[in-house]
């Protein structure tokens, strides 16, 4: 998880990813984040995100992109 919130704080440095739960929802991540923040989780964690897991739920919060990261690998 620590690994993840290092990726996410220089992603959006202005955001408390650990206490935010709406970053789709509210905003917070655009489709060019995603796109970003995709690559980066395949990078840094060695797992496969397909279309199918590029949803607002698993994109969210930390918590939901750490389970969906847990979940791949």
């Amino acid at each position: 998880m620590e690994e993840l919130l290092k990726v996410l704080t220089e992603l959006k440095p202005d955001v408390d990813f650990s206490t935010e739960t709406g970053l789709i929802d509210n905003a917070i991540l655009d489709s060019f984040d995603i796109v970003q923040l995709v690559t980066t989780l395949k990078e840094t964690f060695d797992i496969d995100i397909t279309p199918a897991d590029i949803v607002p739920e698993n994109f969210n919060s930390a918590e939901a992109l750490w389970a969906m990261v847990e979940r791949l690998q």
